[in-house]
């Protein structure tokens, strides 16, 4: 989980460096549209701002702010992976991971999508048609990082061992199986009896209780006379009845 955090922070600190750049880039989808004389339909897909800077840009600035929101996105697929292997998942964090994948889709439509308060990313965009043409390309980001910050959220509260590694894909659950296995190899086994030698045993054992038993029962039996004796009326010496 502190992976994902820090991968999850990493992007986020890239998305804000994209932020502070937000004319630059729709300046360029703007130059770019133009070029592919594609001005009447909006910025609707992530294949399209790929195909412009493929075929229709025609500067290094365009090309490099086209190129950081086709990594932040591609950043963002990357992850929502990683989240899969993570967490097995239940029906919260696997709804939350659809719409993430949905939304990262090359082919989704992005065109009717806003990121509202506490993002202005929409805001900040001139005038009406500017927000028609690129209102849904710019709450693309912030909208699926809300998403992931919701689902690191919800799986942080339940149990630790239904977690997995991102890296390995094996987690706590997984592991549990072998870590009992090995407690019980290392676990001194008790030692092996024969089955005559525990006879025998036995039967010694079982002499000695006869034996204690014996002495007891002797030991009463001459307490017992010895008490007889006392109890047993004195006679004088040299009278007789």
């Amino acid at each position: 989980m502190n992976e994902i955090k820090e991968t999850l922070r990493n992007i986020e600190q890239n998305y804000r460096l994209f932020q502070q750049q937000q004319f630059t880039f729709i300046t360029a989808l703007q130059r770019t549209r133009e070029n592919a004389h594609d001005m009447i339909r909006p910025v609707a897909t992530i294949r399209q701002v790929q195909s412009y800077m493929d075929h229709h840009c025609n500067n290094s600035t365009d090309q490099r702010i086209l190129s950081m929101f086709l990594n932040i996105c591609n950043d963002l697929s990357k992850l929502c992976q990683s989240l899969e292997t993570l967490h097995p998942g239940n029906s919260v964090t696997n709804g939350i991971l659809e719409r993430c994948k949905l939304l990262l889709s090359h082919s989704n439509d992005l065109s009717a999508i806003r990121a509202k308060y506490p993002h202005d990313v929409v805001n900040h965009l001139s005038c009406n048609e500017a927000k028609n043409h690129y209102g849904g390309v710019v709450s693309l980001i912030p909208i699926v990082l809300d998403c992931m910050k919701e689902w690191v959220a919800h799986t942080e509260k339940l149990p630790r061992h239904m977690l997995y590694n991102v890296s390995g894909g094996s987690g706590s659950a997984k592991t549990a199986p072998q870590d009992a296995a090995a407690r019980a190899a290392i676990s001194p086994k008790p030692p092996s009896v024969h089955p005559g030698a525990q006879t025998s045993v036995s039967n010694k054992d079982y002499m000695q209780v006869q034996g204690s038993k014996h002495v007891r029962k002797k030991g009463l039996i001459d307490t017992e006379s010895y008490s007889g004796k006392l109890k047993s009326p004195w006679k004088p010496p040299g009278r007789h009845a």
